[in-house]
């Protein structure tokens, strides 16, 4: 019997001796996952001197490979799932499976399978400490999905995935084709950090398997810009110094991630937009925009957007990434300018656009034929809130948002306007501290201190004046020196007592009586005659209006 356990003393010396030769292998004995009184962790035996047992023994009753010493983990796991992923991950499998005997926190780090009472650990551990990073959980739904087939089905369908076939090189799948903890960790070499296969500087690792639509020239792969320091630290769980070397980090994050759906840094969506966003790492504060009183109302809802959603949005909301696409984002500037790339959009005539081309199409997926829509800022004659509709380039007037508007003659534009022009919706609703308003704030209509966005006031409660949005394009010399502008009553009412800034839509209106932009307000105008006609643009320009007190009943300009 003695020489039996001197043989099998010296056959686990012998082992681990071997082992520790092993120039991968090795790497285990400088690394967190040496568990034994050498380790260097915080996470350690007592007294326990055998590197490898922790996870291997030699021999034992465990038909499990690769010579596991460890229980398998009798937990129900909570998987990842999101509307874009098809992958239906599962409960973990195989290697996996392996991994969470120790990072699920349910089985004690020292219980082994070839001692008869666990290993005792320093400090009174028992399992993997809670609120470590390295403690998962059974909740794996904010985690990385792993034990899924990866097919070449499966990367076509899905799109913006490498077919398996390619990962040959340090990322692959295990022996049965499934993605496991062990296509991104090599649990045997520390030498990247967290145990991974390769570098992940400049998210090089991801971009092995993902390979996102626009990502080629987004800025969040090649801006340089770094961290001020002032703030919270936009990258916590990484350790780039700029955004090209954070890359998908800068928002995602693999494992325990706040924003499960799709393993974003923060749950709330624009938190994950605010570490950089606000001027600590972006030159523009954008964050504070969102605090005045007139903003896209980004913060009134969290896990309601979503990018499986129809293109026209249904249920009301609005995120960054309905008006940004962060894989796509850039500094250039044109006809669409690169903050805007690879957005959806709903063309004029209410079909999807992918991607979209201009402006408008991005405020129409909101603005336009989405139900619910809030009531018209001023109250009209022809009441009407999808502004596709009244943006309709077959429209009696509109403003040439979707195209040159209908006039020929419009003598009060300003250089470098005319007749030929089309405009932004950005050009009225901005910021009212931003380029357009000649500030140094951001662009776009993120928030102003004017109502309903506008880059400049629009009088409705007294007379326009020169700051009026209405003449950062229109001459107020010229418009008020022609007829009818230029009688005292009609200044005092202010442009929109006679005209509808948008459009007014084909199925409501008629050149005859709605030219012009003319749609009445009707907290400023009472029609008169029956039926209510408003004005009349034939030859001889007509008013039917009974206002400041006197009848227009018929009343030639």
């Amino acid at each position: 019997m003695s020489r039996l356990r001197i043989a099998r003393s010296s056959v686990v010396a012998l082992f681990c001796a071997l082992v520790l030769a092993w120039p991968v292998v090795a790497g285990v004995a400088t690394s967190k996952h040496n568990l034994s009184a050498s380790g260097p962790g915080t996470v350690k035996a007592t007294s326990e001197d055998q590197i490898c047992v922790f996870c291997h023994a030699p021999h034992n009753n465990s038909p499990t490979t690769p010579l596991w010493n460890r229980q398998t983990p009798g937990s129900t796991y909570t998987p990842y799932t999101s509307s874009t992923s098809l992958a239906g991950a599962g409960q973990p499998t195989r290697g996996s499976l392996l991994c969470l005997s120790c990072h699920d926190g349910t089985i004690a780090l020292g219980q082994v399978l070839n001692r008869a009472t666990p290993i005792s650990m320093a400090g009174g551990v028992t399992s993997m400490p809670a609120g470590s990073a390295s403690r998962l959980g059974t909740d794996l739904s904010g985690d990385h999905p792993i034990s899924f087939n990866y097919t070449a089905t499966l990367a076509l369908s899905r799109g913006e995935l490498v077919d398996p076939a390619q990962l040959t090189g340090a990322v692959r799948l295990d022996s049965g084709g499934q993605m496991q903890c062990s296509a991104c960790h090599d649990a045997h070499n520390d030498a990247y950090g967290k145990f991974l296969v390769m570098p992940n500087s400049a998210s090089a690792l991801c971009q092995v398997c993902h390979t996102k639509n626009y990502w080629g020239t987004s800025d969040h792969k090649l801006s340089m810009k770094t961290w001020n320091g002032a703030g919270p630290n936009p990258w916590p769980h990484s350790g780039g110094s700029t955004v090209a070397d954070n890359a998908c980090e800068n928002c995602h994050r693999p494992h325990t991630a706040p924003g499960k759906k799709w393993l974003q840094n923060a749950a709330a969506e624009e938190a994950n937009c605010y570490p950089c966003h606000n001027a600590n790492v972006a030159s523009k504060n954008i964050q504070t925009e969102f605090s005045k009183v007139s903003v896209h109302p980004v913060a009134s809802t969290t896990g309601v957007h979503d990018p499986a959603e129809p293109a026209v949005v249904n249920a009301r909301h609005v995120e960054c990434v309905d008006c940004h696409n962060p894989h796509a984002s850039n500094a250039s500037v044109g006809a669409l300018p690169g903050s805007l790339a690879g957005v959806r959009g709903i063309g004029i005539n209410g079909a999807e656009v992918k991607p979209a081309s201009a402006e408008y199409q991005i405020c129409f997926r909101c603005h336009a034929d989405s139900p619910n829509s809030p009531a018209p800022h001023t109250p009209r004659q022809i009441a009407q809130t999808n502004t596709r509709l009244e943006f309709s380039t077959d429209g009696p007037s509109f403003h040439p948002v979707a195209g040159p508007g209908r006039s020929s003659k419009v003598p009060s534009l300003l250089a470098p306007w005319t007749t030929a022009s089309v405009i932004k919706c950005s050009d009225c609703h901005n910021n009212n501290a931003g380029p357009g308003a000649g500030g140094a704030g951001p662009n776009g209509p993120h928030g102003s201190t004017n109502p309903i966005l506008l880059e400049r006031p629009y009088a409705t409660t007294a007379a326009p004046t020169t700051g009026d949005i209405c003449y950062k394009c229109h001459s107020r010399a010229i418009v008020i020196a022609e007829s009818p502008h230029n009688r005292s009553e009609h200044l005092r009412y202010g442009c929109k007592a006679c005209h509808d800034p948008h459009g007014i839509s084909a199925t409501q209106g008629s050149t005859t009586y709605n030219s012009r932009l003319i749609n009445l307000s009707t907290s400023d105008n009472a029609p008169v005659g029956t039926p209510a006609k408003l004005y009349v643009d034939t030859v001889a320009r007509k008013c039917y209006l009974s206002c400041h007190g006197e009848s227009h009943s018929g009343r030639s300009y």
